[in-house]
């Protein structure tokens, strides 16, 4: 077994790969990290030097008076929304995520957000039906497939968790003929031999991988993610082939963090792989027409 800090470097940077490069996360990824539950986390998130905590209080003010005004403002509620997140406020962004999942209930990214605040505040019940909501009408949805996993593991609930994932990959055929491409296997695969290697299921996670690579084709992640496992375990020979295969098909933008993860190295860096990229992407879409008011400016703040 590993130690706990290697184990969870190497969870974390196979949770990332198997999500590189899905495409839709639009709001909910750069949120998300807010709702994960580390309290070291948290209050690096409520430590914000007064003169920001009273510039983010003043622009959730003046969301707010807008809203008052026009309740259904999407521009108004995602700005609240991101205020109180940089305010630390979880508790106070499930209003307005529910008003939200309301008014846009095929825009799952908000639903999934409120299952993570549902979550981080300890409504579980409440998450996972937020979760399922979404997975109902969207079986293949990441999102909420990684909301729901993480919930069923933090209930240490692992066979719940190895069950949902199968259960997502033996309808997959079936769903992907109804509608083409909304389950995509290989992310899901990923997602279930990250659980194993949470267990401590190596040689699991490793069949589920070899899976993976078989019937991807050219996908460099599955490939690295047996790597890593392979590293873990001290089987360096049979890792650093993969390695140079990952960084083969990878793109441009992930092979020299390919290449940290093959020479061992477990700083920040390397178990966020892609996640900067991802997060400018999905922080400019997130804020993209929400302008800030101040509350003095409130009322001149117009809908989109």
């Amino acid at each position: 077994m590993l130690d706990k800090k290697r184990q969870r470097w190497l969870i974390n940077a196979v949770l990332v790969i198997a999500v590189i490069a899905f495409a839709g996360f639009s709001l909910a990824l750069p949120l998300s990290r807010v709702f994960q539950g580390d309290q070291g986390d948290s209050e690096q998130v409520t430590n914000t030097p007064t003169s920001m905590q009273e510039e983010l209080e003043a622009q959730a003010r003046g969301y707010e008076l807008v809203l008052e005004r026009e309740p259904d403002n999407e521009a108004a509620l995602r700005g609240l929304l991101q205020a109180r997140l940089e305010l630390g406020d979880i508790g106070a962004v499930i209003a307005p995520l529910e008003r939200l999942v309301g008014l846009y209930p095929d825009r799952t990214e908000y639903a999934v957000l409120l299952g993570q605040a549902q979550q981080q505040v300890g409504d579980r019940e409440a998450a996972a039906q937020s979760y399922r909501d979404v997975l109902s009408a969207n079986p293949g949805d990441m999102n909420a497939l990684r909301g729901l996993v993480s919930l069923l593991l933090a209930e240490e609930r692992p066979e719940a968790a190895i069950g949902l994932l199968e259960d997502t990959l033996k309808t997959a055929d079936d769903v992907n003929q109804i509608q083409p491409n909304s389950v995509d296997v290989t992310s899901v695969e990923l997602l279930l031999g990250q659980v194993y290697v949470e267990m401590g299921r190596d040689e699991e996670a490793i069949a589920i991988f070899d899976e993976a690579i078989r019937t991807s084709g050219d996908d460099f992640r599955p490939i690295l993610s047996k790597a890593l496992v392979l590293q873990e375990l001290g089987r360096d020979d049979e890792a650093q082939p993969l390695f140079a295969s990952a960084e083969a098909l990878a793109p441009a933008e992930y092979k020299d963090e390919i290449s940290r993860l093959a020479a061992g190295e477990t700083e920040p860096e390397a178990a966020d792989l892609g996640e900067s990229d991802l997060d400018a992407a999905d922080d400019a879409e997130a804020t993209d027409g929400v302008e800030e008011p101040a509350s003095s400016e409130a009322d001149d703040t117009s809908d989109e």
